[in-house]
């Protein structure tokens, strides 16, 4: 039997379909493949996780701009089994917009360790946030980032409301943005009176250096202990595979600034929220395979003092989410 060369290409196209559908069926978030190199200390805290439960339980929002593969409860307990870690934040993704319910459930799930940032907006009552409360919820969340939102005129009064709505609880708020933006709002942030936390070395770039701009406007709010930043998610910052040791000098500028406004976090199971643009938003995302162990080894280099990451993993988070 002669096999035409078109013959061939659908079959090779049919078994490339084939194996990605058994990549999605079978696909885990990545786990830590090197083990941890120093003593993590008791009651640390991963500030900055992610979980995507099954779609047909907790619906997507039809305003995200990707979808990932799942993550799980089980799977993040492994996770931190081999980081040690003790305790964790679960950040409301984008995928879910308003809707916190994979959130809870998973805060719920993971009982008194855990602690939840959600997703709110104006039709969010005040009702909502007492059960949130209740439910594990210590601060909201602006992503500006994920959506494009690079402007700070454009985004300013969005942060003045979320400052005057959380003020009577004494919630914090976590923005994912950018250096500029964060430089726009300086003025803002400083007269906050509640906690700001920015995410990922608050958007600074470790190709760049410790004098881009906006970086010193990050520094100057963490040292007045106006924000706390997370140094978390190295690979968002730096294009320097496995370690991302670039990031080093920035992460050693922000402990130097102000060690107790300091947050680690691994960003497990770390989304790809920028897939290709011509990319349906429907179609599955693989989540990227980062080494958490790697990374968390990465705390030795920056700070190498054990006291000091006491304060950083267990104290900093203790205060902020009220473990």
């Amino acid at each position: 039997m002669i096999i035409t060369r078109r013959a061939a290409l659908r079959t090779l196209a049919s078994a490339a379909v084939i194996t990605a559908s058994r990549r999605r069926a079978s696909a885990k978030a990545s786990q830590p493949a090197t083990p941890v190199n120093f003593s993590v200390p008791p009651g640390a805290c991963d500030c900055h996780t992610h979980v995507f439960g099954d779609p047909a339980r907790y619906p997507l929002w039809q305003g995200r701009t990707y979808t990932p593969e799942p993550a799980s409860v089980a799977e993040m307990r492994t996770m931190h089994r081999a980081l040690h870690m003790d305790r964790v934040v679960i950040v409301q993704p984008s995928i879910y917009g308003t809707d916190n319910s994979c959130t809870l459930d998973a805060v719920h799930e993971l009982g008194a360790r855990a602690r939840g940032v959600a997703v709110i907006d104006d039709n969010t009552t005040d009702a909502q946030l007492d059960a949130m409360h209740g439910g594990g919820i210590r601060g909201i969340r602006l992503n500006l980032e994920t959506f494009g939102q690079t402007e700070p005129s454009a985004v300013r009064q969005r942060f003045l409301n979320a400052v005057a709505r959380m003020k009577p609880r004494n919630w914090h708020i976590q923005i994912y943005t950018r250096l500029s933006v964060i430089e726009g709002l300086r003025e803002q942030i400083a007269a906050a009176a509640i906690p700001i936390v920015f995410d990922h070395f608050g958007g600074a770039r470790a190709d760049h250096g410790v004098d881009q701009p906006g970086f010193k406007a990050l520094l100057d709010l963490v040292r007045q202990g106006a924000a706390y930043v997370k140094i978390s998610g190295a690979y968002r910052s730096s294009d320097e595979p496995p370690d991302y040791g670039d990031a080093t000098p920035l992460a050693k500028a922000l402990i130097a600034a102000n060690p107790v406004r300091i947050l680690w976090g691994t960003d497990w199971p770390h989304p790809n929220s920028t897939p290709p643009k011509d990319q349906a938003v429907s179609v599955v995302t693989p989540l990227l395979q980062i080494d958490d162990g790697r990374l968390l080894n990465q705390l030795t280099i920056w700070e190498p003092d054990g006291g000091m990451r006491k304060q950083i993993l267990v104290e900093n988070p203790a205060r902020l989410y009220g473990f």
